[in-house]
């Protein structure tokens, strides 16, 4: 099965509604997808709960697709409180930010947002 890790950086809300989407089409046609939510995008945590994609947001978290949410860019824009809320996996394992060498370890090929 091939993998495939999206990865979301843009804090954009249409940027992340893209991840989102291919998010969701490629766990819908079968792969392993991983969600990781990094850099500008760590914002849309916040506020994706009042957008259009709420519904959307909601079915990737209870797919449990979202992989790591960065714990330093989080923290620096505020969503690190909501995303703890949320029970969404922090990751900080690379001086407060997500490695990607584990999943490119485990095989994912990435897809930058």
């Amino acid at each position: 099965m091939t993998r495939i890790a999206i990865m979301s950086f843009e804090g954009d809300m249409s940027c992340f509604a893209h991840a989102l989407l291919n998010t969701w089409d490629y766990h819908q046609k079968g792969y392993n997808v991983a969600l990781i939510i990094e850099g500008a995008s760590c914002e849309r945590v916040r506020d994706v709960d009042q957008s259009p994609h709420a519904p959307l947001w909601q079915k990737i978290r209870d797919a449990g697709l979202v992989k790591a949410v960065c714990k330093a860019c989080s923290a620096q824009l505020g969503s690190l409180e909501k995303a703890e809320e949320e029970n969404l996996p922090i990751d900080s394992s690379l001086s407060g930010h997500v490695s990607l060498e584990p999943y490119s370890k485990e095989g994912f090929e990435f897809i930058v947002f």
